[in-house]
C-alpha cells in the first residue's frame, strides 16, 4: 500500500513539474512571437517566409547578389544574398533583413521615418545625368550609368560626394553640353534609385563610354568589363 502511495506521488510530482515547464516554455514562446509580430514586423531573417522576403529576393535577384528561386523562402542562399548586398552598401552584415537593410533595398520599413533631403537630392541629380547620359540606352544601361557615378565616389582618386564627381570639370559630356539640365523621366529615377540601392551592372568600374564616338587614347587603354547598350564599362 505505501508502495503505492509513493508511486502516485512521484507520479503526481512528475506530471505538475512537466505542466509547469509547459506553461513557462508557452509564455516565453507567446512572448517572442508577440515581439516579432510587433516591435519586429518589418524584419526578415534565416526561416522566414513571405511577400516580403519574396520582394527581398526580387530586388537582390535583379542586381546580381541572389541566383537563386523567388520563392518567398529565406533560405542559405538568401541569407548569402543579404550579406553581400549589407557589406557592399556599408550596412551591418548579419544576414538580417531590418529596417537599415530594407531602406537600403527600396522597400518599405514599418517605420514613418522619411528619406533624407540628401538622399532626395542625390536621387535627382543621379536622374538628371543618367537621362542626360544615358537616355535612350536599355534600362540596365542605365542604372550601370549611375552606378559608375557611385563607384567613382568610393575610390580615392574621384570625389566623395555624388555632386562633386558629377560636377568634376571634364568629367561627363552632359555636364559639358548642359544635357543634365534636361527635366529627367520616370526611368531615369528609377535608375538613380536602383543604383543608389546597390544595383551595378557594371561590376565596379568607373568609366564609360561609347565606342563609336570615343577617340581618347587613354580611355582605350582601360579594362574593358561588360558592353550594354551603346556603351562599353571599364576599370
Amino acid at each position: 500500500m505505501r508502495r503505492k502511495t509513493v508511486s502516485r506521488i512521484l507520479i503526481f510530482t512528475v506530471v505538475v513539474a512537466s505542466l509547469a515547464s509547459l506553461f513557462y516554455y508557452m509564455d516565453e514562446i507567446s512572448m517572442l512571437a508577440g515581439y516579432y509580430a510587433g516591435s519586429r514586423a518589418a524584419l526578415s531573417y534565416y526561416g522566414s517566409r513571405g511577400q516580403e522576403v519574396r520582394q527581398i529576393q526580387e530586388r537582390l535577384k535583379r542586381w546580381g547578389y541572389y541566383d537563386g528561386e523567388v520563392d518567398g523562402i529565406f533560405g542559405y542562399k538568401t541569407y548569402q544574398a543579404v550579406r553581400k548586398f549589407q557589406a557592399k552598401n556599408g550596412l551591418k552584415v548579419d544576414g538580417i533583413v531590418g529596417p537599415q537593410t530594407l531602406a537600403a533595398l527600396g522597400l518599405p520599413t514599418g517605420t514613418s521615418s522619411a528619406p533624407s533631403s540628401r538622399t532626395s537630392a542625390d536621387v535627382r541629380l543621379l536622374a538628371h545625368l543618367i537621362y542626360g547620359e544615358a537616355r535612350g540606352e536599355p534600362y540596365e544601361g542605365q542604372v550601370a550609368v549611375g552606378a559608375v557615378v557611385l563607384n567613382r565616389t568610393r575610390d580615392s582618386r574621384f570625389p566623395k560626394t555624388i555632386a562633386g564627381v558629377i560636377y568634376q570639370p571634364g568629367a561627363f559630356d552632359a555636364v559639358r553640353d548642359g544635357q543634365i539640365n534636361l527635366t529627367p523621366n520616370e526611368t531615369a529615377y528609377r535608375a538613380a534609385r536602383d543604383a543608389l540601392n546597390g544595383w551595378d551592372p557594371t561590376y565596379g568600374c568607373l568609366y564609360y563610354w561609347n565606342p563609336a564616338t570615343a577617340t581618347s587614347r587613354w580611355i582605350w587603354s582601360r579594362k574593358i568589363v561588360v558592353r550594354i547598350g551603346k556603351h562599353v564599362f571599364a576599370k
